[in-house]
């Protein structure tokens, strides 16, 4: 009974074929670039809804607000962003959707 602990207790395995290390001989990690807020790397304190040219780079062509992993901005920026872009749809700058 001495022989069987002794083989678990030195950190043998049950397994076999498991490979040690990263990824080497599996799959490639792939490495995707953290995109940066375009307003805190321009040092833009205020989202102005007046300013279509700007947030209508946040708006997709259906009229959808972009989501921040794909644009990339920060949370506080992402939430003003979100108010100038339904301030602008209600004063008519932005259309609410596109035409069919």
């Amino acid at each position: 009974m001495t022989e069987q602990k002794t083989s678990l207790q030195a950190g043998g395995s049950d397994r076999p074929g498991r490979k040690e290390g990263g990824a080497p001989g599996g799959k490639k990690q792939y490495f995707r670039r953290r995109r940066v807020c375009k307003f805190c790397a321009e040092k833009i304190d205020f989202v102005d809804y007046k300013d279509v040219r700007l947030i209508g780079q946040f708006v997709s062509e259906r009229g959808k607000i972009l989501p921040r992993r794909l644009t990339g901005t920060c949370s506080p920026h992402q939430r003003a962003l979100t108010t100038a872009i339904k301030r602008a749809r209600n004063i008519a700058l932005l259309p609410f959707t596109t035409a069919a």
